[in-house]
């Protein structure tokens, strides 16, 4: 197949070649590619049937199932933007992103109502809730006839929420063609092809599980076999068993599955490929996995935006603490952080990037995509972004003179926590919500096992008294379980500068000294 101008493109088109192969594997039951276009056509004709019209945002708020990917494609053969959103996320996060999108049907599940009938009230655009495996069987059955039709590869496909240290989540919005483009150069660098299959137990909620693993699955016409989570004893059991030759996983996963296969004392056989990715993976771990399951990890890089940027090589040195070079098709450049301007190799900077998987912009903020993207000086030069610039990834680093990037650190605020993005502001505004709570500070501490842990230094009101317990119990009720404070410190006053701002470096230093 010669590029696709998408990847739902490429997924019809397996369909029609392939349409008894297995696309999803999922608890015992097999999902042809046949199958799977039935179901996405039968979800497509309802939206239309629902009034859903080309560019009316579609919210899936679900865990991973064959209903996911169905109501994703479906979403997309009406020519619909998805918005997928972390089934971790509570009140806060949702009221914000549907209220954002301005989405007019979410897909959730039971656990999903629930929670979304606490921030209905106060979302007058979202018109209709399908609950799977409740009411979606009559959503179904009105559907109107439908034939696909592969989607405008210029017009938006998703729109992924991240969020900045300076405000509420911003809506990434991706087209179809960064999809299919992203998805090619990832395929190609790593030797995908129809005939693998692929352990898939990362959320499709996320970028690392549903533009990597889905999209390369669809693209190449591939076979996913799909669980709802990730459990590190299932998981080894399917690697003992031989069952896939792929396996894509967070850090954290890998610590878990390195102390799995330690307690049973049984490493599984070699498999075609290990990657990591979501959040830095250590040197110790690398090396731990390497000895133990006696291959390397493939670490790769990327972020919402643009969902994969760099990559250790599939043939060739996979050089632990990297995370290697550019896809095919795509460039990449270290900048001084003042001047903007390239700098040499082994000088560290601001990581930016460039090329077809670079995303359109911020949703309904252009003053947000105006600040992430550099103009490029030389009018001659190729401009494969829409911007014609370069993106700037707010990841620090330098690149070797063979070529390897490495991540320094973060010149934004972001705690990244077992392959989660945690972004301080909103953790502390919701401390800060606490009538107990004067002031608030989150930041980032090292854990062994989530790779950071998310830690708040709280000053309470004068005569007013609070237990850790109650306010990491008050974020609980409003925030994904992940953001949670896991180490709470009650201190008299936050280090501040002349300016007034919270001098988290000094902090760091009090509450981890050596940290």
């Amino acid at each position: 197949m010669e590029h696709p101008s998408s990847v739902v493109a490429a997924f019809l088109e397996h369909a029609e070649r392939t349409p008894d192969k297995d696309c999803l594997l999922f608890e015992d039951e097999s999902w042809s590619y046949a199958r799977l276009r039935r179901e996405a056509l039968r979800w497509a004709g309802a939206y239309r049937a629902a009034a859903v019209q080309p560019g009316d945002r579609i919210a899936l708020y679900l865990e991973n199932s064959p209903s996911f990917a169905t109501a994703y494609l479906g979403a997309h053969l009406a020519g619909a933007i998805v918005v997928p959103i972390n089934t971790q996320y509570r009140q806060v996060e949702l009221r914000h992103i549907l209220a954002d999108a301005g989405a007019r049907l979410c897909v959730t599940d039971v656990p999903g109502r629930a929670e979304l009938a606490r921030v209905r009230p106060d979302l007058p655009e979202l018109t209709l809730v399908v609950t799977v495996e409740v009411d979606d069987g009559m959503f179904l059955i009105h559907a109107d006839p439908f034939e696909p039709e592969p989607p405008d590869p210029e017009a938006v496909a998703l729109i992924g929420y991240t969020s900045g240290t300076t405000g509420r989540a911003k809506g990434a919005m991706l087209l179809h063609r960064n999809l299919a483009a992203n998805a090619r150069s990832v395929t190609t660098a790593w030797g995908w092809t129809a005939d693998d299959r692929l352990l898939l137990t990362l959320p499709l909620f996320h970028a690392h599980g549903l533009c990597v693993g889905l999209h390369g699955t669809l693209l190449v016409g591939a076979t996913a076999d799909l669980r709802r989570k990730f459990e590190a004893p299932e998981v080894l059991d399917a690697l003992l068993a031989g069952e896939a030759p792929m396996f894509f996983g967070v850090p954290t996963m890998y610590t878990r599955l390195i102390a799995e296969t330690e307690r049973r004392g049984t490493p599984p056989g070699p498999l075609r490929l290990y990657v990591s990715g979501s959040a830095p993976l250590s040197v110790q771990t690398f090396e731990q996995f390497e000895r133990l399951f006696g291959q390397q990890i493939l670490e790769r890089y990327g972020m919402t935006e643009t969902i994969m940027n760099l990559t250790n090589p599939y043939h060739g040195e996979r050089r632990p603490g990297t995370v290697g070079m550019p896809f095919p098709g795509q460039e990449a450049r270290i900048v001084d952080v003042r001047t903007r301007q390239p700098i040499e190799d082994e000088r560290p900077g601001e990581i930016q990037v460039r090329g077809p998987h670079v995303f359109k912009g911020y949703w309904r903020n252009p003053e947000a995509t105006a600040e992430v993207f550099d103009p490029d000086p030389d009018p001659q030069a190729g401009t494969p972004s829409r911007n014609g610039g370069w993106f700037n990834t707010g990841d620090l680093g330098w690149r070797s003179a063979d070529g390897y990037y490495t991540i320094s650190g973060r010149a934004r605020e972001l705690i990244i926590s077992g392959g989660f993005n945690v972004y301080p502001r909103e953790v502390e505004e919701v401390l800060q919500s606490h009538p107990a709570v004067a002031e608030a500070a989150v930041l980032g501490l090292p854990d062994p096992d989530f790779g950071e842990q998310v830690a708040a230094a709280v000053v309470l009101h004068p005569g007013v008294a609070a237990t850790a317990d109650e306010l990491v119990a008050h974020c609980r009720d409003q925030l994904a379980s992940y953001k949670k404070p896991r180490q709470l410190f009650f201190v008299e006053s936050l280090p501040r500068n002349a300016l007034g701002k919270v001098q988290k470096h000094l902090l760091k230093e009090q509450l981890a000294p050596g940290g």
